[in-house]
């Protein structure tokens, strides 16, 4: 952006000249609105949308709500702390997406994960963060019931971290006994999990990889996995040239060394496919 100057002298006797910058309405002229959006934005995300555009699209047949579950933990040294968070809401939108009738609530970033008096499992290694059981459930309870006031009918639980796969459960169990006659119905299809864990281990398998190497923690599985939507979340320059990562690095069995996006797809496309088959078959039969 240009400015104009203006300058004049008066007098003959040294007195300094006088400049007058552009008129401040020039500068306010140039300077042009932000596009406004007129439309709801093209997002199944809630955190998105306003209040009104959540009630429309429920009234609209979306009522399915889906509930990402993640977990801060360490992951070896060379996945940020955030893998399950991203992981889980990423997966999350695609499989609402598919359905067609579903939104995504913000993930559950806060679950159980260790001691930290003392510190035990992934809790010793800096970065991850550890909550009581019954206070992670209470919060998974209260999510549910928040979303079933506002009228989502199916609330779904998509864990991505095998270590609270038992208080989820219980958590569904309770709330369906609660909600009998209501409608509403809350479900955690293991479809998710077990195609993320034991069906990606087997298509890895397929394609000539060892379990030594798939391994279960950080290994190349996981690894594979994160690379394939968050590839920015893998320090692959540093893991590529490293010796192989072990227990004292936070990676539990398993080399990721050899991981790929190309591979970890293969497992994307299967959690997201098993999981929509599962999650419609169970909300066409009630």
């Amino acid at each position: 952006m240009r400015f104009s100057i203006r300058c004049s002298k008066r007098g003959s006797k040294g007195i300094a000249a006088i400049c007058f910058a552009a008129p401040a309405l020039a500068l306010m002229l140039a300077v042009r609105p932000l596009p406004a959006f007129a439309d709801t934005p093209k997002t199944v995300e809630i955190t998105q949308l306003t209040w009104t555009e959540i009630r429309d699209a429920v009234r609209d047949g979306k009522t399915t709500l889906i509930i990402p579950i993640g977990g801060t933990e360490q992951s070896g040294p060379y996945m940020a702390v955030g893998k399950h968070d991203v992981r889980a809401t990423i997966l999350s939108d695609r499989i609402a997406e598919k359905l067609g009738n579903a939104l995504v609530a913000p993930v559950i970033a806060y679950v159980p994960e260790g001691s930290y008096a003392p510190p035990s499992s992934h809790e010793r290694f800096p970065g991850t963060i550890t909550i009581p059981s019954d206070v992670f459930e209470k919060m998974l309870e209260s999510a549910a019931n928040s979303f079933k006031v506002h009228g989502f009918r199916n609330i779904v639980f998509l864990g991505d971290h095998g270590g609270y796969v038992r208080e989820v459960r219980q958590v569904v169990a309770a709330l369906n006994k609660s909600w009998a006659g209501s409608g509403a119905h809350a479900l955690a299809p293991a479809a998710y999990y077990d195609a993320s864990s034991d069906g990606f281990a087997r298509i890895l398998r397929a394609h000539g990889f060892a379990d030594d190497e798939i391994g279960t923690h950080a290994g190349l599985a996981d690894t594979a996995l994160l690379m394939a939507v968050a590839p920015q979340m893998v320090r692959s320059d540093a893991m590529r040239t490293a010796a192989k990562p072990g227990l004292a690095d936070g990676v539990y069995g398993g080399d990721p060394r050899r991981a790929t996006a190309a591979l970890g797809q293969l497992g994307i496309n299967d959690i997201i496919a098993r999981t929509v088959t599962a999650i419609q078959a169970e909300t066409a039969a009630r």
